[in-house]
């Protein structure tokens, strides 16, 4: 879908859970004569919604809502507006993160923590039909490239490995042999580099690769 004529001044839209968050980004903006906030949200439904509403020029997306992830909302808006301009804002920088991020097609990914000059150097960056991956970003990710990544069945181990099953439990709760979960444990272990069980669900979490643990995992 085209996009309509854009004005001088860039519109953004706000999407994250945090109304603290929110109003320190349209405090930001407000101070800037080129930047103006067109709309918040806080949910993907909400982000979704927002977007077909008020069509804004960028939009700066958090990775975690409450009903989903900030990766679903940008790939639900730009099925419909591909040639939306998100920006991820976030407080996790694990590589895996930036990697399904840009997959997802966002322009850029700030963390939270980002001085605001860089905010909005990136909001115009962005605008402009640029790129915007700050250098602590871009370093995180070349640390782990050329990568082996894990295979969907591997991180799906790895999660239950998290909740503290051991090779028999999450044989059962998959279907497969303790023996082939074992394997794919030793998998897991070379790829990340891991020294054991332990460090590499440390590495899973650093590195984005697992994330808080499902329902559907933990121990009763």
């Amino acid at each position: 879908m085209s996009r309509p004529e854009v004005s001088r001044t860039i519109r953004v839209l706000c999407v994250d859970d945090h109304q603290v968050v929110r109003k320190g980004v349209a405090a930001i903006l407000a101070a800037e004569p080129d930047l103006i906030l067109a709309g918040e949200a806080a949910t993907v439904a909400q982000a979704v919604a927002t977007y077909r509403a008020v069509r804004p020029d960028v939009t700066l997306m958090d990775l975690r809502l409450p009903d989903g992830s900030g990766i679903e909302a940008a790939t639900l808006i730009r099925e419909e507006f591909d040639d939306a301009r998100i920006i991820v804002l976030t407080s996790y920088e694990g590589d895996q993160e930036v990697h399904r991020a840009l997959g997802a097609g966002v322009r850029g990914y700030l963390l939270k923590e980002t001085v605001h000059a860089e905010l909005i150097e990136a909001i115009r960056a962005v605008h402009a039909g640029k790129k915007f991956i700050p250098a602590g970003v871009a370093q995180n990710l070349c640390e782990y490239f050329p990568d082996l990544a894990l295979t969907k069945r591997e991180t799906e181990i790895l999660e239950y490995v998290a909740s503290g099953f051991g090779n028999k439990e999450i044989g059962m709760r998959l279907g497969t042999a303790a023996g082939t979960v074992k394997a794919q444990v030793q998998s897991i272990l070379g790829k990340l580099n891991a020294r054991d069980r332990t460090h590499a669900v440390t590495i899973g979490f650093r590195r984005g690769i697992i994330h808080l643990l499902r329902g559907n995992c933990a121990k009763p």
